[in-house]
């Protein structure tokens, strides 16, 4: 059996590894609190890797869902870093199983799925991908009470899943996933076919800044409870929200570049939002 912390240092390597923005807007986190964030990021990413980079996808994907209900029926791998982790936060705090489930069936549909006709099926997609992390995070930030935190939570979550998206179009396409909505890219007269060629006009500047302008509302959306949280979690769930939000403005910054490159949000400026928002 993995000692706990050696469990919990494991899963603290995959978020520094994948998620610098995560894990410094959680790092301001209690102790406890802040290692089962851990836990639950290594859970998400193991998920998100398998459909991404697995070799046998579909057979990797069930695997690791029979996992998931094995886990929550009590039975799991021992000498494995994240069900240790996972464990011990079940026991510490309040937690919900329909998350990690609804999750997973958010990640399969990467499978079967790679292009998106609406605005509203993309965030139907991104409160299964995203939107249930933040209902997962939900019994940790605040295991007093958190049922009137959800709406808020799933709304950050999709925001910056639809910020993923717009961050990651050249990315996707390159794996031949097109999560852009086709209506907005009708409405603005930008086709399929320009997508595919990386055509960045003004009127895909347009179609892009509506989904923008949508995620920014949704931010805003989930804001709005953020004084509802502990006290030991508002910082943090406002620096994650802010340092993700960025990523929009760096990408206006350099304008709209999103097919060549990926938008990151530099050091300096993670500095100056964290100052901000604690002023």
């Amino acid at each position: 059996m993995i000692p706990l912390e050696k469990a919990y240092s494991d899963c603290h390597q995959i978020i520094l590894k994948n998620s610098k923005t995560f894990a410094k807007a959680f790092d301001l986190l209690p102790e406890k609190k802040r290692r089962a964030v851990w836990a639950v990021y290594a859970f998400c990413r193991t998920a998100d890797d398998i459909v991404d980079e697995g070799t046998n996808k579909e057979k990797e994907w069930k695997i690791f869902r029979d996992e998931l209900i094995q886990f929550f029926e009590g039975n799991w791998d021992r000498s494995s870093s994240l069900w240790t982790a996972l464990n011990d936060v079940f026991t510490q705090f309040p937690m919900e199983r329909y998350p990690f489930l609804d999750m997973l069936e958010g990640q399969h549909w990467d499978l079967v799925k790679t292009r998106y006709k609406t605005l509203e099926e993309v965030e139907t997609y991104g409160y299964y991908v995203a939107g249930t992390v933040g209902l997962m995070l939900l019994p940790i930030l605040s295991p007093q009470g958190f049922d009137h935190l959800k709406q808020g939570a799933v709304s950050l979550g999709t925001a910056m899943q639809l910020t993923n998206i717009l961050r990651d179009i050249g990315e996707d396409l390159y794996l031949n996933r097109i999560y852009f909505p086709e209506d907005i890219m009708k409405k603005h007269h930008y086709s399929s076919e320009q997508l595919q060629n990386k055509e960045k006009t003004p009127s895909f500047i347009q179609a892009w800044e509506e989904v923008a302008v949508r995620a920014e509302d949704l931010y805003k959306e989930g804001l709005i409870s953020i004084e509802e949280y502990p006290e030991d979690a508002r910082f943090p769930v406002k620096a994650s929200a802010y340092m993700y939000w960025a990523i929009l403005h760096a990408a206006r910054k350099n304008e709209y570049n999103v097919f060549q490159q990926r938008m990151v949000v530099s050091n300096d400026d993670k500095k100056n939002i964290l100052k901000t928002i604690s002023g």
